[in-house]
């Protein structure tokens, strides 16, 4: 027994060369608008991911001076966010399971940066950008917790 299919002709009917040539031209329309507006946005996303993470590392290091009534020092650094810090003045309260998971590195895969002292405030945490060097413009300029 063979099943035999029958297809209408008003259903099977395909696209034309003029409609998929009108919609290739409406894709590329829309592609020449869009794709210049966020070319450059990796690096204004790289920067905004950056600020998000200091800010994050700034309200653990704030927790950790509830909790022990100082910042870390410099050469704690932020691992004492994470670890239990056992060079230096050893903090008494500090908390089991830390402050923070574990350390984010930057969006251009490099540590961000701690000082206790800062020079901007009680304490500075800092990406140097896509160069990794002090200073810079652009994607390259330091990005801290006092741009926050």
């Amino acid at each position: 027994m063979s099943a035999v299919f029958k297809t209408s002709s008003k259903y099977s009917r395909g696209f034309t060369l003029i409609e998929i040539m009108i919609v290739v031209v409406i894709i590329g329309i829309l592609g020449a608008f869009i794709v210049p507006k966020i070319m450059g946005r990796p690096d204004e996303a790289r920067i905004i991911a950056a600020k998000q993470d200091i800010a994050s590392i700034t309200q653990a290091l704030k927790l950790y001076r509830l909790d022990n009534l100082r910042y870390p020092t410099t050469e704690q650094g932020l691992q004492a966010l994470v670890k239990k810090p056992t060079t230096g003045t050893i903090p008494p309260n500090w908390k089991g399971n830390g402050y923070l998971e574990r350390l984010p590195n930057d969006p251009w895969k490099q540590p961000y940066q701690y000082l206790q002292p800062g020079l901007h405030g009680e304490v500075d945490v800092m990406s140097l950008g896509a160069d990794g060097a002090p200073g810079g413009e652009g994607s390259d300029a330091d990005i801290g917790s006092w741009d926050l």
